[in-house]
């Protein structure tokens, strides 16, 4: 074995200290098949560090998806209604924090295991083979804070990374919602403008918005939740989803997705810190756009960072029916190349 000097010799004395919880724990997959054997709330340790992800189980069933015309601050694109049906899955009770993103941006899992000299296990080596983020060329908290922050300024492609990594390392598949998905959370049985009813005025007691957030973003899970258990489904941030931005395709009413075939416009939802009560509507749609790119300054722009949209985060979900390799492939992880093309030396003065 090779000798450790003072200076490192401390350092493993703190993550060990930080992970010898953990060591008395049976395997993931040993403990996961114990707790998940029905349909209630979980919590997800992440393996080699201390974050853990909280989990609730939304059951399935049908509901009027979109706005009617008498809504107040209805828009054109939350409509027709119709009527959509959604399988069970797990949502994570608030969104990602920066404590869970930054375990896979950070590959702070792979360094403790090096510190440590941790051998990995099988799950270990399959995450480590997903792709993870070029360095930020900023703090892309923007000084806001981390750690129980929710993580932010990710492209869509980047929330979907974090997912295969997340499948990867724990044995269990995670995806983004579908916007249907994310609906029909966020409603928890309602009708109106918000989870709790139609008031603005109760709308603090819920949600971080233009009107208490203080101009920045706030811990996860300080407001009320939802009927089901989800905290700031309204406001903090805005939320990725799978779907393209396109009108709702009245075909399709059971677990409805937009495969996306285009970079732009895609979907958030929910509505941020820095967003107006109307944008914060159950039904409200937010469509992605190059500009949340403007302050990237690598050409061409980078596939993981949106450096403009300081409320956009991800929540994710677990389906109970885990899907097949071929359904996966053609529907819930299929999308359009994640970049446009670099510009050629004809465009460039």
């Amino acid at each position: 074995m090779i000798p450790l000097n003072r200076a490192q010799t401390a350092l493993v004395a703190c993550v060990f200290a930080g992970l010898l919880t953990m060591t008395a724990r049976p395997t993931h997959g040993q403990s996961a098949k114990k707790k998940q054997s029905a349909f209630v709330p979980y919590t997800e340790p992440i393996a080699q560090t201390n974050v853990k992800i909280d989990l609730v189980p939304i059951p399935g069933g049908r509901f009027e998806m979109g706005s009617s015309d008498s809504e107040v601050d209805r828009e054109d694109d939350e409509g027709p209604v119709r009527s959509v049906e959604i399988e069970p899955f797990w949502m994570s009770k608030t969104e990602i924090t920066w404590d869970a993103y930054d375990v896979w941006g950070e590959k702070q899992d792979i360094n403790r295991r090096k510190i440590l000299r941790i051998k990995p296990t099988k799950l270990d080596e399959k995450a480590d083979a997903v792709t993870r983020p070029t360095p930020p060329y900023t703090d892309m908290s923007f000084k806001m804070g981390k750690g129980k922050h929710p993580a932010i300024c990710m492209t869509q492609h980047a929330a979907r990374k974090y997912c295969d990594w997340l499948t990867e390392k724990t044995g269990h598949y995670y995806r983004l919602p579908t916007e249907a998905e994310w609906e029909y959370a966020c409603r928890a049985g309602s009708k109106t403008r918000y989870h709790f009813g139609d008031d603005d005025a109760q709308l603090a007691d819920y949600a971080w918005y233009t009107e208490n957030s203080d101009d920045k973003y706030q811990q996860v899970g300080k407001k009320k939740p939802n009927k089901w258990g989800l905290h700031d489904m309204h406001g903090n941030v805005s939320e990725w989803v799978l779907d393209q931005y396109l009108s709702y395709d009245a075909k399709q009413t059971k677990n409805p997705l937009a495969v996306p075939k285009t970079l732009y416009p895609r979907v958030v939802r929910g509505g941020g810190w820095d967003d107006s009560a109307d944008w914060l509507r159950s039904a409200k749609r937010i469509p992605s756009e190059e500009g949340w790119k403007d302050q990237d300054p690598q050409l061409p722009k980078s596939i993981w960072y949106h450096t403009d949209a300081l409320s956009v985060g991800f929540r994710i979900v677990r389906p109970v029916r885990v899907p097949t390799e071929k359904e996966r492939v053609e529907k819930w992880d299929k999308t359009a190349p994640e970049q446009k093309d670099p510009p050629q030396e004809s465009d460039i003065e």
